[in-house]
């Protein structure tokens, strides 16, 4: 039997820090919506394969693509995302896994506030008129013709 993609260990820290799912109306409930593990496992498949969100199989009771994409935005806008990655740092932190002297940081994680001095800007040339191949070429003809 293949690993289940996400474990109970996993999920339980998880599951405190997603927001709960709306309550259905009375009048006119709609479909159930995908639970919130499921929904996380497809976002986890997607994102481990590659593949396209609408290719998304249904046989792993994830719902379809669209549901798993939107619920992925709307756990990014709430900063479930943020939260979920200072959690599992600090519990690295705390088992002693990470190590810090081999971290890196650059300017797409990290604003270089100051940043270097501006450079003179570059000056253009400006344009100048090229010699023409048509006119080399028509007086070689011409005077191939009067040879």
């Amino acid at each position: 039997m293949a690993r289940p993609i996400l474990d109970d260990e996993l999920w339980a820290l998880i599951e405190p820090l997603l927001p709960p799912l709306r309550r259905r109306r009375f009048r006119y409930p709609g479909r159930k919506p995908v639970p919130h593990r499921a929904a996380l496992t497809g976002i986890l498949f997607v994102l481990r394969t590659g593949i396209p969100w609408e290719y998304l199989p249904q046989e792993l009771g994830c719902g379809s693509g669209m549901t798993c994409w939107r619920r992925l935005r709307d756990w990014q806008r709430r900063g479930v995302w943020d939260r979920l990655h200072h959690l599992l740092l600090d519990r690295l932190q705390e088992a002693d896994k990470i190590d810090w002297s081999r971290a890196t940081v650059d300017s797409a994680s990290l604003r270089a506030v100051g940043g270097a001095t501006k450079l003179a800007p570059i000056l253009r040339i400006g344009a100048k008129k090229a010699r023409s191949i048509m006119s080399l070429r028509m007086r070689t003809a011409f005077r191939s013709l009067l040879a």
